[in-house]
């Protein structure tokens, strides 16, 4: 899973207004002095998973299992009914099971839609949100010298052209999310960073038009200084949404204004690296950072209190994640935790309230 119980000069000064002026609106780099004081920033995307192998997805997990075609677009229409513009496919294999067609990896038998992913891409082209489509986890989950072992990549370069040839003609489709996360501590490690440019050239090959997506944790041990912005300068990735690891207990809000104000220094000067956060909305049912416990919904309050944190500093808020902790009350693809809808109900009174132009 992402949160691996261990927890993922491009231009001189006179050429920054330029550079910042070509880039998207999302990648924008938030120039204004006054920044601290900036307003609350909405939620523009979220993490989703077809299936997870441990417990911690235990409130949902069964659920999407049975979901079927219309229930997978309803997931994503109700994100997009919310403001939000990004998704993020979690894997595209894991625990030994592919959830498409391919002959490298047996298909879960236990899914009821026969292409969940076809379903949610097809629907995102429709309600107009882009996809992060990961790479992972073939060949199981990747660390140390394995991030850039030639015979796993190989693999993965296969299922990344399997996935390329299904699924890559939807305009939906908008860049590709290596899940196998790095802990800053508080630098890369050589390998990742190296897996990083193997993995992003294959996917910028197989699918020219695509973004590369990272999240790391570490976020809590963020530096600023002259090695951490070199390796910023060689990691090959457009987008790096840190977790704030307040969900994992590693940080507090009231931590993480610290630790994103030393990121948004560091990203300043190596504007081509998109800065957005990836907060953690859910909490723990049993002991925190464990595999056997499952994920429940964070109160509206706290969440409230992170994204306040890292709004002055990021280009986008993403969360881990909808599915699963927010349910649409009445919803056709609901969760099983009853805490979901309170959840739901609870944030999007304040997005009415701050955005309301967002909500559909």
């Amino acid at each position: 899973m992402r949160r691996n119980i261990s927890r993922r000069g491009f231009v001189k000064l006179l050429g920054t207004g330029a550079a910042l002026a070509s880039m998207p609106p999302a990648f924008a780099r938030a120039a204004d002095p006054g920044r601290q004081k900036a307003k609350i920033k909405p939620i523009l995307g979220s993490w989703i998973s077809v299936l997870w192998s441990d417990r911690r997805h235990y409130y949902w997990n069964a659920a999407c299992a049975k979901f079927s075609r219309e229930q997978w677009e309803q997931s994503v229409k109700e994100v997009a009914d919310i403001g939000m513009q990004y998704l993020v496919l979690l894997a595209t294999v894991e625990g030994g099971k592919a959830f498409f067609d391919t002959p490298l990896v047996p298909k879960a038998k236990e899914l009821a839609c026969g292409n969940p992913i076809e379903a949610i891409l097809s629907a995102a082209d429709t309600y107009g949100v882009k996809f992060f489509v990961s790479t992972g986890f073939y060949g199981g989950w990747l660390g140390g010298k394995t991030l850039t072992d030639p015979k796993i990549a190989r693999g993965r370069f296969e299922l990344m052209a399997q996935v390329t040839e299904k699924f890559a003609h939807h305009k939906s489709f908008y860049g590709w999310y290596l899940p196998d996360e790095p802990g800053i501590n508080p630098y890369y490690t050589d390998d990742f960073i190296k897996s990083v440019t193997m993995y992003g050239r294959e996917g910028r090959r197989l699918v020219p038009r695509s973004k590369i997506l990272i999240a790391p944790y570490g976020t809590h041990l963020a530096v600023c200084d002259d090695k951490y912005v070199k390796q910023l300068e060689r990691l090959d990735a457009d987008i790096v949404a840190y977790q704030d690891e307040v969900g994992c207990r590693r940080m507090t809000p009231e931590k993480s204004v610290l630790a994103y104000e030393k990121l948004r220094r560091a990203h300043d000067k190596v504007p081509q690296r998109a800065l957005w956060a990836d907060v953690e909305v859910f909490d723990w049912e049993g002991p925190a950072n464990l595999p056997s416990s499952p994920l429940i919904p964070a109160p509206f309050a706290r969440i409230k209190k992170q994204l306040e944190a890292v709004s002055p500093y990021v280009d986008v808020v993403t969360i881990y994640q909808y599915q699963g902790l927010f349910s649409q009350p009445g919803s056709k693809a609901p969760s099983d935790h009853p805490g979901a809808a309170k959840l739901y109900t609870d944030y999007v009174s304040w997005l009415k309230a701050e955005d309301p132009e967002l909500v559909k």
